[in-house]
């Protein structure tokens, strides 16, 4: 491909399906508190540019994306105060439907049946796409706590993924102590033992897994009802064996996340050209892969 092609498709030619970003806007915001943006001070060196509902639907039209957005961890909101951001987060998108095709919600497993109840209205509430939301170094509880039951029950009956999260975190990064945040409950190892006693579940395996990368292709390749997607990270930093991976034996699994508003669609758009993969597998990172995981779950 030229240098010429590349540009046009970073300007936004080319159909990008992004598993996983945030929102742009001051109230979907996942950094909130002030010790939270000095922390993307240190650790992503920006600082936030919020931007309106219309005008961030605006920039995904611009660059031909359709996004899932994940308000983040908000662990200090009460659940009457995370209520009111969820069905924010759904009216916003029953607002932009073309470009928001929906949402990954974060429930605090300790609020066992309120959070199931929450999750529950959610899903009855939502006009588009709806996944639950696992973050095991969010709240320093493994994706195979018991208490994450009644939630993947819930998960299997209305037919909803379940997104995990694995691999380093930059929450409570450069904070004494990580700020209590324990990178060990983001193990893909309570991936694999979540996958193997739910195995109707399906589940998106989020963010590339370093420093376990290669413990989480293993689990890739023995569970096949788990989806990988990429958010957070420039493709030129993955581990050689992911490099590898994503253009053989998981060419048909791996699918496109960003990570907006903290990186932007152009720059990833040119990293994942510049690595060299076929026109085929790019489109499947982009955009197929996606479409088939859709499928996948009868949506």
């Amino acid at each position: 491909m030229t240098r010429d092609s590349v540009s046009a498709t970073a300007g936004g030619t080319r159909r990008i399906i992004d598993m996983h970003s945030h929102w742009g806007t001051p109230r979907g915001y996942a950094l909130q508190s002030p010790e939270e943006l000095s922390q993307q001070q240190k650790v992503w060196h920006s600082s936030p540019k919020h931007v309106t509902e219309a005008a961030m639907a605006s920039h995904f039209r611009e660059t031909n994306v359709r996004a899932i957005l994940d308000l983040g961890v908000r662990r200090e909101l009460s659940l009457d105060a995370l209520r009111g951001l969820h069905d924010y987060a759904l009216e916003t998108q029953r607002e932009y439907p073309d470009v928001i095709l929906g949402n990954w919600f974060h429930l605090d497993p300790r609020l066992a049946h309120d959070g199931v109840r929450e999750l529950r209205r959610c899903i009855d509430r939502a006009s588009g796409f709806i996944g639950f939301a696992v973050a095991g170094a969010g709240y320093n509880v493994a994706a195979n706590d018991p208490r994450y039951e009644p939630y993947y029950k819930l998960c299997i009956e209305a037919r909803i993924p379940v997104l995990i999260l694995v691999g380093y975190t930059g929450l409570g990064a450069t904070l004494r102590g990580g700020g209590g945040v324990r990178l060990e409950y983001s193990h893909p190892r309570y991936l694999d033992d979540a996958a193997a006693t739910y195995p109707d579940l399906t589940i998106v395996a989020a963010r590339p897994a370093w420093p376990w990368q290669t413990e989480m292709i293993a689990v890739l390749l023995h569970k096949t009802s788990v989806w990988y997607e990429l958010h957070g990270w420039s493709p030129k930093y993955f581990t050689a064996d992911l490099k590898n991976e994503i253009s053989r034996r998981l060419k048909d699994r791996v699918m496109f996340g960003a990570d907006y508003p903290l990186i932007g669609y152009e720059r990833l758009i040119r990293d994942w050209h510049a690595e060299g993969y076929a026109e085929d597998v790019l489109e499947g990172v982009f955009h197929r892969n996606a479409e088939r995981f859709f499928e996948s779950l009868g949506k």
